[in-house]
């Protein structure tokens, strides 16, 4: 008999023999594999010819289908080591391996021991053949029947993990609310997404760049990269051809696919455009085209998420700091404290450990540290001379007005401000106010946020007091370590100290 073929175009003999389908012989007889193996020899569906594994009892199919779990085919002998080997390894292969893709054709010589009626009612099996009926002719449509409905269940199940990914990362990406995470994830995912198979052979477009293009500039700048984009310039990465294919996307507005290419386009509100461009896209199928599409989706939705989020957060930052600003110029107090709080607030808790969104959260609250202070009469807070003891007991109000003030507040950003108003007096010897804490029983936000106040006031000029030496007060915070300070607190702002100094400008 001649090869049978089911083919879509032609390949090289080279690709041909670098893929194969796996078909596990199971019989105890060597004879049976041998010939099975004769007839198959020349074997070819959809440019792959067969792998062949023997086994030679139950238990040693088993070992190899765990090897294995590529097996797309089983030739099953039903009586081997025991009358019913077989009938139990289907079983195993279906509830012990949850292996429900391969396809079990049973083979047995003694059809009296093993019924068909029965065992095709009873057992998960895909067919069921006396040895003496397996003609070579009957072999190969049995084989290629087997194949069909194996590559069937394949495509199904690569679907199910399509798209399994595809909702993992659009839930992912729609958590990022960093553009240059964004990218980077958006980029990770579809590899991800289109790379299924652990298979070199198999292995897709891996070439791609997220680009953005201002209208308003008529400008392209490259945020991220993969493959054999990665780590090159703007100017390498731009070629006429790239080009080209950008500028016809901005003038039809349209995704599209271009033989190797992919240009993914997203018309942004903010007068921006969003590219994804891919290279190595012939060796994708239209499952994998298909992907791409509805993960493309996505990406805009996600993309103005975080263009909305972030101008809120930009909003939210600037109210806040103009809010702690009343209070600076209301006490004549040195322009810009709040803005230099703020930003020692967050190297400190980087520092310490805490997580980058952790950090920006208390460097967008410590510029309300005294907005406590807006209920101060003037008499005390302007006063250029030290506070009488009566004086003082007023002053130190401020905590408590402030926590009142923000922490009815729903947003989290209020609820860390508020807690940062109300203990950023506090000492770390239990001797600060308003409530006399000690230890780590003061709020880390307090904690940070005092070293942050008292060494920006010690080194500007008040309407009490002129600035101190930029060494004294570096005295002072050593000085209050494990008193006034947090010890670790203090050894993070020493360590940090050019940082410091850049921010303050000293």
């Amino acid at each position: 008999m001649g090869t049978i073929k089911f083919a879509k175009k032609e390949k090289k003999d080279d690709e041909i023999y670098n893929e194969r389908w796996k078909i596990l012989i199971v019989d105890d007889e060597p004879e049976v594999h041998t010939i099975t193996k004769i007839v198959l020899k020349e074997f070819i569906f959809e440019h792959k010819k067969l792998e062949f594994i023997s086994a030679f009892s139950g238990k040693e199919a088993l070992g190899k289908l765990k090897e294995h779990d590529d097996i797309a085919i089983i030739l099953l002998d039903v009586v081997m080591e025991t009358d019913d080997a077989g009938l139990i390894v289907s079983q195993k292969i279906r509830n012990d391996l949850n292996n429900y893709r391969v396809r079990i054709i049973l083979r047995t010589g003694q059809p009296g021991v093993a019924p068909e009626k029965n065992i095709i009612l009873n057992y998960d099996i895909n067919d069921y053949k006396e040895k003496t009926e397996l003609t070579s002719t009957k072999l190969y449509s049995t084989i290629i029947t087997a194949l069909r409905s194996y590559r069937d269940l394949s495509i199904i199940e690569q679907n199910k993990i399509g798209l399994k990914k595809i909702i993992s990362a659009s839930r992912t990406i729609f958590k990022i609310h960093s553009l240059n995470l964004f990218v980077e994830g958006v980029l990770t995912q579809l590899v991800s997404i289109l790379n299924l198979s652990h298979d070199p052979i198999h292995i897709k477009a891996n070439d791609a760049f997220f680009a953005i293009h201002n209208e308003e500039k008529n400008e392209f700048e490259i945020l991220t990269t993969i493959g054999k984009f990665r780590n090159k310039d703007k100017f390498k990465i731009m070629s006429p051809n790239v080009i080209n294919h950008l500028n016809k996307a901005i003038i039809s507005k349209k995704s599209f696919f271009n033989d190797d290419i992919y240009i993914g386009f997203f018309d942004a509100s903010n007068h921006n455009n969003l590219f994804l461009y891919i290279e190595g896209c012939s060796k994708l199928d239209q499952q994998d085209k298909d992907f791409i599409d509805i993960f493309s989706n996505d990406i805009l939705i996600a993309y103005e998420n975080i263009h909305l989020h972030n101008e809120i957060i930009e909003t939210q930052k600037e109210l806040i700091s103009r809010l702690g600003s009343v209070v600076e110029n209301r006490s004549k107090e040195v322009a810009h404290h709040v803005n230099r709080v703020a930003k020692v607030s967050y190297i400190l808790a980087i520092g310490y450990g805490l997580s980058k969104e952790e950090a920006s959260k208390i460097e967008m609250a410590s510029p309300m540290h005294d907005i406590g202070k807006v209920a101060i009469t003037d008499n005390i807070l302007l006063k250029p001379s030290a506070l009488t003891k009566e004086e003082f007991e007023i002053m130190k109000n401020h905590s408590n007005i402030g926590y009142n003030i923000l922490k009815s507040g729903k947003r989290e950003i209020l609820h860390t401000a508020s807690i940062i108003a109300h203990e950023h007096h506090e000492k770390w010897d239990g001797t600060g106010y308003p409530q006399g804490l000690k230890g780590e029983d003061i709020h880390i936000y307090g904690r940070i946020t005092a070293i942050a106040d008292v060494f920006d006031a010690l080194t500007y000029e008040r309407v009490y007091k002129d600035a101190w030496p930029v060494q004294k007060a570096f005295d002072f915070i050593k000085d209050g370590r494990g008193k006034h300070f947090d010890p670790k607190l203090v050894d993070i702002f020493f360590e940090n100290i050019d940082n410091i100094k850049k921010i303050s400008h000293l």
